[in-house]
C-alpha cells in the first residue's frame, strides 16, 4: 500500500512528533509500505547534499520559519505540486501529521482526488498562545485546528485523555495512536560517571534533570522554582537542563549555577538521561510528552502533571510522583516528596519506572497506526 504523509517536522530535527513520525515511518516501509514524505526545508539544510537516504520517497518543499520559533519551518503550501504528484502516483491514502499551511493544502488536494485522510493531533498549538502574548488568538485558533481536523476522516490523538477532550470539544471520529520508547536506547546502563563529574554533582549529591525544549510552554520557570525549593532542603543536589531554546540566555543569567548541557542527540541523549536521578516534567501543553518515557526507561524517577503521558503511564508513588494538573505548589511539593525518599525507595520506584517503559514498545504503536490507515482505505 502507499502512504503519503505530509508534515511542518520531520528527523532530523530534535523533538517529540519529528521522532514519532520518523519511527511510523521507517516501521511502515519495513512491513513494504510504499511511503512518500512530504516535509519543509530545515534551517541549514542542503537537499542536493543529502547522503543519508532514507527507505522512502522524500518531497521536499520551501519552509518559512515559525513566528516564536525560528529553528522550526512551516512548509509552503504546495497544493499544486502534491495534487499533480498524487494524480500521477496516487497514495492509497494520506497522513496529515500538522495543521500548518502544507498541511491544509494537502488535505484540499487529497479531498480534491478523492484519497481518504487520516491525522494526528500532536501539539496544542492553541495552548501555545497563551505563551506568547498572543492569548488572544486562542479561541480562533482552536477553531481552526478543529475545522481542519474534521474534514479528516480520522483524528489520532497521543493519550485515551486527549482522545476523549478532543471528542467533548467537537471533535469527529478520534481514536488513539500511543507513542513508544526505545529501551535498548534509553537504558540505566548508559549511566556515566565522569559526565556527572562535569555536571559538578559532589558525593552524596543527586543530578535532578530537565530534557527538553527551553521554552515558556514547557512551563519552564516551575521547574526552577522546584529545584530551588528542593535545593534548600538537599544542599548537594544539582540541576541539569538538556535542550535548547528562546528561554536559554534568560535561564543562563538568572540561574549561573544551573549546568546547561546544550542539545543533545542519541547516544549522547542517553548517557545524560541515565546519569541523572530525578527528573522534573511540568509541561501543561503536551499532547504526549516523550521525554518523560524516556526519563522513565532510563531509571530516573519523575515528578510531572497527572496529565498525557503522566495520567497515562505514571502511578503515583508508584513508579513517579503526580501532581494535580495546574497546581503548581502541589508540583514542589511533590518535588520534595520525591527528593525526601529514603535510598531503598528511591530505588525501588526508579526500578518500577523502567519496567514500566518496558512494556512500551514501537512495534505495538505501528501496529494500531498502520490497522488505522488500512481501514480508511
Amino acid at each position: 500500500m502507499r502512504l503519503a504523509l505530509v508534515t511542518e517536522t520531520f528527523p532530523p530535527e530534535v523533538n517529540g512528533v519529528s521522532m514519532t513520525l520518523g519511527r511510523l515511518c521507517h516501521g511502515l516501509a519495513a512491513r513494504g509500505w510504499d511511503l512518500q514524505v512530504t516535509r519543509p526545508v530545515q534551517e541549514h539544510e542542503e537537499v542536493d547534499s543529502l547522503t543519508d537516504k532514507p527507505p522512502f520517497e522524500e518531497f521536499v518543499v520551501a519552509g518559512v520559519p515559525i513566528p516564536g520559533y525560528s529553528s522550526l519551518r512551516m512548509g509552503e503550501p504546495a497544493g499544486f505540486s502534491l495534487h499533480r504528484m498524487w494524480k500521477e502516483k496516487r497514495p492509497d491514502v494520506v497522513h496529515i501529521a500538522t495543521e500548518g499551511p502544507l498541511g491544509v493544502a494537502a488535505l484540499t488536494a487529497a479531498k480534491l482526488l478523492g484519497i481518504p485522510v487520516c491525522s494526528t493531533f500532536h501539539t496544542n498549538f492553541d495552548q501555545y498562545s497563551d505563551h506568547y502574548s498572543v492569548g488572544f488568538v486562542q479561541r480562533a485558533m482552536s477553531s481552526y485546528l478543529k475545522t481542519v481536523h474534521n474534514q479528516c476522516a480520522r483524528t489520532l490523538a497521543p493519550t485515551r485523555q486527549m482522545a476523549e477532550e478532543l471528542a467533548q470539544c467537537g471533535y469527529a471520529n478520534t481514536g488513539v495512536l500511543s507513542r513508544g520508547v526505545d529501551t535498548d536506547l534509553f537504558c540505566p546502563t548508559k549511566r556515566d560517571e565522569k559526565l556527572r563529574e562535569t555536571w559538578g554533582v559532589p558525593e552524596g549529591g543527586r543530578a535532578v534533570v530537565y530534557v527538553g525544549r527551553i521554552a515558556k510552554e514547557k512551563n519552564i520557570d516551575l521547574v526552577m522554582k522546584a529545584f530551588q525549593a528542593l535545593s534548600k532542603e538537599h544542599p548537594l543536589d544539582r540541576m541539569v537542563l538538556v535542550g535548547d531554546g528562546p528561554e536559554l540566555e534568560r535561564l543562563k543569567r538568572k540561574y549561573p549555577d544551573v549546568c546547561f548541557a546544550g542539545m543533545r542527540k542519541g547516544e549522547d541523549l542517553a548517557r545524560h538521561y541515565a546519569s541523572g536521578d530525578l527528573f522534573l516534567f511540568a509541561s501543561e501543553t503536551e499532547t504526549f510528552g516523550n521525554v518523560v518515557t524516556e526519563a522513565m526507561a532510563s531509571g530516573l524517577a519523575v515528578c510531572v502533571y497527572d496529565y498525557a503521558v503522566g495520567r497515562e503511564y505514571v502511578r503515583d508513588g508508584e513508579n513517579g510522583v503526580v501532581a494535580r494538573l495546574g497546581d503548581s505548589c502541589q508540583f514542589i511539593e511533590k518535588t520534595l516528596e520525591l527528593a525526601a525518599l529514603e535510598s531503598e525507595q528511591l530505588a525501588d520506584l526508579r526500578q518500577n519506572a523502567r519496567k514500566t517503559a518496558e512494556g512500551i514498545s514501537w512495534e505495538s504503536v505501528v501496529d494500531s497506526f498502520e490497522a488505522s490507515l488500512k481501514s480508511l482505505v
